[in-house]
């Protein structure tokens, strides 16, 4: 009797130690499902955030970024570096990538940088000194162009109706917004009474690559704006000690453009200028009279000349109130640093070749040597 006791004891306690097994197994088994859930919950997270942060920071941005890096400069001050600038999303992620793919031979030097860069792209462009990337299609501008000629160049390239072109460069909520952007390039000159297209001028020529099938008009013109802000703003320093505007820069350089038709003539008309400015001389040159008329013509007529139009230098002394095209960086620098001459007249002949003399009587003669047909 007391032998059944004791068993009965021994079998209950067997009985509640395996409900505690059973329990504590269950905790165990809970507790590592969690554990498991959250590890696989963590792990898809961790995997998110390194796949995200080593895509482009922006897949469609066409905004150029100026990146400088110094000599000697380490993996991880150069993926800092693309951090601060906004290239990259990660600092030490991009740094662990390139360590992964033993890239780290990086060239110092100023880089023209983009948030649409893969890190591949990126890798590549600090290994080679350039940017490492191929455009869907680029758009060239020809020096000398004039909005409207600018306008047809991109219908054809990019598909872009020159109306919609036209109508966005002379709106005015585009013309303030681009003021706002670009402060010491575009002033309230462009805005004056007598300009005919705020923007004339300023769209820069050069070519542009462009890393979309269809970049919005918007993202056109702000490259071809910041292409100007790029190159004029080496002259500012000049600029403000000569006490002259880069409205007049762009103006003066405009004509040399239209006028000049081999590169050492720009210095030489520059200089031609200078001279007629000097003595409150008319300037007297075509270009502006075509841009006047609104039209092209392959010779300037007498009655040409007397047209009523703020842009004619022969009706008007001084610069017109604007630029007539788009001038390249050799006509702008022509401007900055002219020829040391006397000249006060010159001349295209047939063969587009320019004449210069310091004489009215020397540049009668040169029209009826090179223009008179005989």
């Amino acid at each position: 009797m007391e032998n059944d006791s004791k068993k009965e004891v021994m079998f209950t306690r067997m009985r509640e130690k395996k409900k505690e097994v059973k329990v504590v197994r269950r905790i165990v088994l809970g507790i590592t499902l969690v554990l498991l859930l959250i590890g696989f919950i963590g792990g898809r997270s961790v995997y998110k955030y390194i796949t995200g942060a080593l895509q482009p920071v922006d897949p469609n941005s066409e905004e150029i970024v100026q990146v400088e890096i110094p000599s000697g400069s380490g993996l991880s001050s150069i993926a800092a570096q693309l951090e601060k600038k906004g290239i990259i999303k990660d600092a030490r992620l991009f740094k662990y990538y390139a360590k992964f793919n033993n890239e780290s031979q990086f060239q110092a030097g100023t880089y023209d940088l983009s948030k649409a860069m893969t890190p591949d792209e990126l890798i590549q462009s600090l290994k080679t000194g350039k940017v490492y990337r191929e455009p869907v299609f680029t758009i060239t501008i020809p020096e000398g162009l004039t909005l409207s000629q600018i306008a047809k160049v991109v219908e054809k390239r990019a598909g872009i109706p020159q109306a919609e072109f036209l109508a966005y460069v002379n709106d005015e909520e585009t013309i303030n917004m681009l003021m706002g952007k670009f402060p010491s390039i575009l002033t309230e000159d462009i805005k004056a009474e007598n300009i005919k297209y705020p923007l004339e001028g300023y769209l820069y020529p050069a070519t542009y690559p462009f890393f979309e099938k269809k970049p919005s008009v918007g993202t056109i013109v702000d490259s071809m704006v910041r292409a100007t802000a790029t190159n004029v703003t080496p002259y500012l320093n000049y600029l403000q000690t000569e006490e002259k505007s880069v409205h007049w820069l762009m103006t003066f350089a405009s004509l040399l453009e239209r006028e000049a038709t081999v590169q050492s003539d720009r210095e030489t008309i520059a200089s031609v200028f200078y001279n007629r400015l000097k003595v409150d001389m008319p300037l007297q040159t075509d270009p502006t009279v075509l841009y006047a008329l609104g039209e092209h013509k392959d010779r300037v007529l007498y009655k040409d000349l007397e047209v009523k139009d703020p842009y004619n230098t022969y009706q008007n002394k001084g610069l017109p109130p604007g630029p007539i095209a788009g001038a390249g960086k050799s006509s702008l620098e022509a401007v900055i640093d002219p020829a040391k001459t006397d000249y006060i007249f010159f001349l295209a002949d047939k063969e587009g070749i320019n004449h210069f003399t310091d004489t009215y009587e020397q540049h009668l003669k040169n029209k009826e040597l090179y223009l008179s047909g005989k």
